[in-house]
């Protein structure tokens, strides 16, 4: 993938290699992307401001532009009815945006949101050390807690995990992984669970079925705990799983 190379003056781009230069590039490195025509006053006005700001942060964010009048479809695919727009891409995707001229300490502010922080990068994929200096520095920083707690639980620290993921619970995905670490603790306060979740790994539909079963069968705390496993577990794997889908109406209809 070519990447749009870092300068102080910003990289022209079209709807030729807008996704190659933007959606992917931003996978990497956030992009900013201005969008503008010759004829715009406030345009003119603005891109010097987005330029010297973007230069300060040393290749941590890029700035690219569109030009509307020659590139209609992108304006017309990012719902430009204004310019000068401006858009902030990260992993691919529109996360930030605002339109017409606005002072340097708005775009700071703009491109300071938009440019992870260490506690971003590392739940990324980080280790277990810049994890824990993440959230030394983010304790409030959700994904990194997660990434944490789920690198403990896989290296067998159980207890540990469960002290990180106290402060997730209030997370669906969260409570689930903080559920699982209590389990994973104390394996003899609920040998079925316990089992069932050894199966998550290498056969999650042997283990989603047991968990349900198990569901069925229970009541007062260890229900409101099978369920947050279960609901958990449906967070991770996504909305768009078969797996989710088929045992999201099986857990609904063994709670009601």
């Amino acid at each position: 993938m070519r990447n749009v190379e870092s300068s102080n003056v910003a990289v022209p781009v079209s709807e030729a290699d807008f996704n190659e230069q933007v959606v992917e590039a931003s996978r990497e490195t956030p992009v900013v992307v201005d969008f503008w025509a010759p004829w715009c006053g406030p345009c003119r006005q603005l891109t010097p401001i987005l330029e010297a700001a973007v230069a300060e942060r040393g290749g941590a964010v890029r700035l690219v532009t569109v030009n509307t009048d020659e590139n209609p479809y992108i304006a017309s695919d990012y719902g430009i009815q204004g310019i000068p727009a401006v858009k902030g891409f990260r992993d691919g995707r529109v996360v930030s945006e605002f339109v017409g001229v606005q002072p340097r300490a708005n775009v700071d502010r703009f491109l300071d949101a938009l440019v992870p922080t260490a506690a971003d990068v590392a739940a990324r994929g980080g280790d277990e050390a810049a994890l824990r200096a993440a959230l030394e520095q983010e304790p409030r920083h959700l994904d990194a807690r997660l990434a944490l707690g789920r690198l403990l639980l896989s290296r067998g620290a159980a207890p540990e995990a469960v002290e990180v993921l106290r402060e997730a619970a209030h997370d669906p995905v969260g409570a689930g992984l903080l559920a699982r670490a209590e389990l994973a603790a104390d394996p003899a306060g609920d040998p079925e669970a316990a089992a069932a979740l050894e199966l998550l790994e290498s056969d999650p539909e042997a283990a989603l079925e047991q968990l349900v079963t198990a569901v069925s069968n229970a009541d007062g705390d260890r229900r409101d705990r099978l369920r947050a496993v279960m609901v958990g577990i449906f967070g991770e794997r996504g909305n768009d799983d078969e797996l989710v889908t088929r045992y999201r109406r099986r857990l609904a209809t063994a709670l009601y």
